[in-house]
């Protein structure tokens, strides 16, 4: 989808081992990535079978303005989530976009299930299905350096690879991407292991000409300069997403300890003040962006055999030092990085892992889970119980791993532990407890994510002061926004930049003129497709269950009450109702 051409999709059959590649004219008004995806989705999906079944798709997809603008840098993955049995979606950067930019596709849909563990080469030419026997059961780390070993290559080439957990299908297993990002959330590498995919190699070799350099530069410039001179972008490259840590915390919004506080008194020592201070050795940059927020430090640990030290290096952000940190009461850089550094290995999703090893810690204490069960000690504050339960989690040794592995909605009432089973839709939470932006953004959203439609901004910037129809409004209006960034597919980071009038600039000078308010429309269209889907897998505004652990914790916004979250659920619902023209 360059320069005038339109999204080529490349579908590929893993039982059949085969793959054919059409040119989708009718693709072109949703622009590309999540928009693209939402539609190749309903299309391939089979709503009456389990997310796991082989005949589930996998969609990948770019946007038009992939590899040749700034922050277009993700790659949208769009699938029937095995934690939620709705809509799965999840973004990832790094090498991905530019590779599969250079490759010649705009989309991939996967289907079917591998005889045996295969890996696939995409390039140019194609699919190559590889035999992945010998990389089975191998961790993300090992894995990734044998694929660079097998498929040389430098600059556009990008690994997405699965680990153990994805292998054993654990539903929150994460795909990794080039070591430092990832599809993380929703279980996309359990719906990988489902179809024997370990990996996925892609190479980008092409090259495409600018048919008008001089508009081209001139809209590369225009949004280049609003990258680099806008303050609220250099946040990102400096402490990184890790500064949220003492704001939050200063907000009481901080889940701590599987949100029995919105504070942690040791949130200064695992600050991203801290880690940088303590661990940071570089800052690294997804392909194509100037901005550059990728935070990796430097985690060093005694050999078990007393022979010097084991160095890892691990990428640190907000949300895995929330999860790993003041949601498990560990209060130093090291104990975070003990847990983080198995959970990547193993290929786990570190928010989801964190929240239900926090509320594993509050049922044994409470009795209602045994140590017989959780086969290790977990104590809040103590990293070597939680190290242990990871490695169960990811290769499950019990009834009580698979349970678990399986989320807390389902794991949760099996033991009596609901009420304090820190969920929203399905999803263990992400890192806010800001307010009813939060809860019910997170609970409406289409995947289900702080990300949605931005609801804990709203709290940080209103509090208690606003009226319910302003936040409905502006759920509403925020999560199309996102549809079209999520489209382009730029990083959610550069939202103040890429506005609707510097969108239709940057397309019309790679060959696609539209408007702002053709910008505007894609984006409800693609909020229409959404619910389309999710309503087709079976979810309901009727079944949206609140644990009562968000309404006895203060918030950043003060206590919250179960009557008035009601009352914004049922005005969603009413807005949501003349928005998609059908009842809810």
């Amino acid at each position: 989808m360059f320069n005038g051409s339109y999204p080529r999709v490349l579908e590929i059959d893993l039982e059949k081992n085969n793959f054919t590649v059409s040119d989708r004219r009718d693709l072109r008004p949703l622009i590309g990535g999540v928009g693209t995806a939402s539609r190749l989705l309903l299309e391939n999906a089979a709503w009456d079978k389990d997310p796991l079944e082989p005949v589930q798709p996998v969609i990948f997809a770019i946007g038009p303005l992939s590899g040749v603008f700034p922050l277009a840098t993700k790659t949208a993955a769009v699938f029937r989530s095995p934690l939620t049995g709705e809509w799965g979606e999840s973004y990832a950067g790094m090498r991905s976009a530019m590779s599969l930019r250079f490759a010649g596709y705009d989309a991939v849909v996967i289907k079917g299930k591998a005889v045996r563990p295969t890996y696939l080469r995409i390039d140019r030419d194609g699919v190559t299905f590889r035999d992945a026997r010998g990389l089975w059961g191998l961790d993300t780390e090992e894995t990734g350096r044998l694929l660079r070993e097998f498929e040389p290559g430098r600059g556009y080439r990008s690994t997405w690879r699965i680990g153990p957990a994805g292998e054993n299908l654990v539903r929150f297993a994460g795909v990794n991407v080039d070591t430092f990002r990832h599809f993380g959330r929703l279980g996309l590498g359990a719906v990988f292991g489902s179809k024997n995919l370990k990996a996925v190699v892609v190479h980008g070799a092409k090259t495409y000409p600018i048919s008008d350099p001089k508009t081209y530069n001139a809209a590369y410039e225009a949004v280049y300069r609003r990258v680099v001179e806008t303050p609220f972008l250099a946040k990102y490259h400096q402490v990184g997403t890790g500064e949220n840590v003492l704001w939050l915390n200063s907000l009481g919004s901080l889940p701590t300890m599987n949100l029995q506080s919105g504070r942690f008194e040791a949130a200064a020592a695992i600050s991203g003040e801290s880690f940088g201070e303590a661990s940071l050795t570089r800052i690294l940059a997804c392909a194509g962006c100037p901005v550059g927020c990728i935070h990796v430090g430097l985690y060093r640990k005694p050999h078990p055999e007393g022979s010097g030290y084991i160095s890892t290096y691990l990428a640190y952000d907000y949300e895995l030092i929330y999860a790993l940190g003041p949601m498990l009461g560990l209060d130093n850089t090291g104990k975070v990085y003990a847990v983080l550094e198995v959970v990547e290995a193993l290929g786990l999703d570190v928010i989801s892992t964190g929240v239900i090893l926090a509320w594993a810690t509050e049922a044994l204490k409470r009795g209602i889970v045994t140590e017989a069960e959780t086969l290790t000690p977990l104590k809040f504050g103590q990293e070597k119980g939680y190290v242990a339960a990871v490695n169960h989690l990811a290769s499950p040794p019990n009834k009580f791993y698979e349970n678990i592995g399986k989320g807390l909605t389902y794991a949760a009432p099996l033991y009596g532990g609901e009420n304090f089973a820190l969920t929203l839709g399905g999803h263990e939470m992400a890192g806010y407890h800001t307010g009813y932006g939060c809860l019910v953004g997170h609970s409406v959203g289409a995947r289900h994510s702080h990300l949605c439609n931005g609801g804990c901004f709203y709290d940080q910037n209103y509090g208690k002061s606003f009226k319910d129809e302003d936040l409905v409004g502006y759920l509403l209006s925020q999560e199309v926004r996102r549809n079209v960034l999520n489209s382009l597919v730029v990083c959610l980071f550069g939202r103040a930049v890429y506005e609707p009038d510097l969108i239709a600039t940057a397309l019309s000078s790679i060959g696609m003129p539209v408007s702002p308010d053709e910008v505007e429309a894609a984006g409800e269209e693609i909020f229409k497709l959404k619910w389309q889907a999710k309503t087709h897998f079976g979810y309901s505004l009727d079944r949206i269950h609140i644990p009562r652990r968000y309404f006895e914790t203060p918030s950043g916004s003060g206590l919250l009450q179960p009557e008035r979250f009601q009352n914004l659920l049922s005005l969603y619902r009413k807005r949501l109702s003349e928005k998609l023209g059908a009842a809810l």
